[in-house]
C-alpha cells in the first residue's frame, strides 16, 4: 500500500512539471508571434565620416645632422644640430637651424625655423630671371638661368634648395666652402637678390618688351 502511494505521489508531480513546462512553452510560442507581428525597429547605423588628412603644400628635406659638444663645467654637454630646409615648389623656400638633446626635436624646431625665415623667389618660365651669386661667409654659389629640358644641375643643399623652391631648369656652381650650412646660404642670399623683369623695367621707365628687345 505504501508503494503505490509513492508511485502515485510521483506520478502526480510528474504530471505538475509537465503541465509548468507546457504553460512555460505557450508562453514562449505566445510572446515569438506577437515579436514577429510587430514591425521590426530598423536600428540607425551611426556613419563614421573618416576625414582624410590634407597633404601640406610643403615639403621638408633635411639637409645635415651633426653632433654637437659643448664644453661647460663638469664636462661636455652632447647635442645635435639639424639643417632642414622647407618649401612649396611655389616660390616660397626658406632654411632653418636648431639643436636639441634630440634629432627629432632638432628636426622640429629647425621646420619652425625655417617657416619664420621664407625668401619669395620670382620664377620666370621654370627658371630664373637672370644670372646672380650669392655668398656666405668663405663659400658662394653662382646661378644660371637655363632652358627647358635642363632640370636643376646643382648638388647637396644647393639642390635641395632650389627644387623646393619650385625651380626646374637652373645650371649652378658651387665655389669656395664646401659646409651645406654655407652653401644653402649662399643659395637664399642668391634667391633674395633676384629682380623680376617688371621691377627692373619700371626703374628703368621702361616696358618689358622693349627692355628685352622684343618688338
Amino acid at each position: 500500500m505504501e508503494e503505490n502511494k509513492e508511485i502515485q505521489q510521483e506520478t502526480k508531480e510528474v504530471e505538475q512539471v509537465q503541465e509548468t513546462v507546457s504553460e512555460v512553452k505557450e508562453v514562449v510560442e505566445e510572446t515569438r508571434e506577437e515579436n514577429e507581428k510587430r514591425p521590426q525597429r530598423k536600428g540607425k547605423r551611426r556613419k563614421i565620416e573618416t576625414v582624410e588628412p590634407t597633404e601640406s603644400e610643403w615639403k621638408e628635406q633635411v639637409v645635415q645632422i651633426r653632433r654637437v659638444t659643448k664644453v661647460v663645467k663638469g664636462g661636455k654637454k652632447l647635442s645635435f644640430r639639424a639643417i632642414v630646409i622647407v618649401g612649396n615648389k611655389k616660390g616660397q623656400v626658406g632654411m632653418g637651424v636648431a639643436k636639441a638633446a634630440e634629432v627629432i626635436i632638432a628636426i622640429q624646431k629647425a621646420v619652425a625655423d625655417a617657416r619664420k625665415n621664407l625668401v619669395t623667389v620670382p620664377l620666370f618660365n621654370t627658371t630664373i630671371p637672370h644670372m646672380i651669386q650669392g655668398r656666405s661667409g668663405a663659400g658662394s654659389v653662382v646661378l644660371k638661368p637655363a632652358s627647358k629640358g635642363t632640370g636643376v644641375i646643382a648638388g647637396g643643399a644647393v639642390r635641395a634648395v632650389l627644387e623646393l623652391s619650385g625651380v626646374e631648369n637652373i645650371l649652378s656652381k658651387s665655389l669656395g666652402s664646401k659646409s651645406p650650412l654655407n652653401a644653402a646660404n649662399a643659395t637664399l642670399n642668391a634667391l633674395r637678390a633676384l629682380r623680376p623683369f617688371k621691377e627692373v623695367a619700371r626703374r628703368r621707365g621702361l616696358e618689358v618688351k622693349q627692355m628685352l628687345g622684343q618688338k
